[in-house]
């Protein structure tokens, strides 16, 4: 059976490589590409592939949110991460989302090859280095640190609303605070996670897991179970 793969990266050298490269492997037929997150999950709908290779940071849509939009329709799609983030806001947040693995893009094609083949079994796989974090994490009792220390309990809080899509006068009402007091945090969030604009806040809110509304949570809290 010829496995049916997707490819969506914003980076046309690397998307073209990675292209050919998935395209020679034996039983393996590139069926599309997307160049963003949003035509990923477009591209789903249409082409049926039985695994998209993902990476995080797209435009329009990140990969996290697309990953989250494809398996809310197709839950039997895998997902496969391909990506140079290696941090563990990121790889958490791909496995809330539903991925079923996560490779950095200094993979090898024997690697690629085989993490195909797994997730489209239904296993999951992880980088070498990344696995130990993940069994590490687990050993730990599956517990973690809330993400982005730096930020105070409420800055965090104003962060969420942000990812949620709820502007700065939607969150003054939802914390019974001045608008101008939540500008603040806003601008105390910016400055603490060096970004420069509200997209880039939510890009990062969105890849630690922040922003999902209380029913998706449980359903993140449940695919880590």
């Amino acid at each position: 059976m010829t496995l049916r793969v997707l490819i969506a990266d914003d980076h046309p050298l690397y998307r073209e490589g990675l292209t050919t490269a998935i395209g020679a492997m034996p039983g393996v037929d590139v069926v599309g590409e997307a160049t963003n997150g949003q035509e990923a999950a477009d591209l789903v709908d249409t082409l049926a592939p039985d695994v998209v290779v993902m990476d995080l940071y797209m435009p329009v849509v990140n990969g996290i949110d697309a990953t989250r939009r494809i398996l809310a329709k197709r839950p039997d799609t895998a997902v496969l991460i391909l990506t140079m983030v290696d941090g563990d806001d990121s790889i958490f947040a791909a496995m809330r989302a539903g991925a079923r693995g996560y490779l950095l893009k200094g993979a090898d094609r024997k690697e690629i090859a085989r993490s195909l083949e797994t997730v489209a079994s239904g296993e999951l796989v992880f980088d070498s280095a990344i696995a130990a974090r993940v069994l590490a994490f687990f050993a730990a009792g599956g517990t973690r640190a809330a993400p982005f220390p730096e930020l105070t309990d409420r800055e965090r809080e104003v962060l969420d609303l942000l990812a949620r899509g709820l502007t700065n006068a939607a969150i003054a009402a939802r914390l019974v605070v001045s608008d101008k007091t939540v500008r603040n945090h806003v601008s105390n969030v910016f400055s603490k996670l060096h970004v420069t604009d509200r997209a880039a806040a939510v890009a990062r809110a969105r890849d630690a897991g922040l922003g999902l509304s209380p029913e998706n949570r449980v359903v993140s809290e449940r695919r880590q179970t």
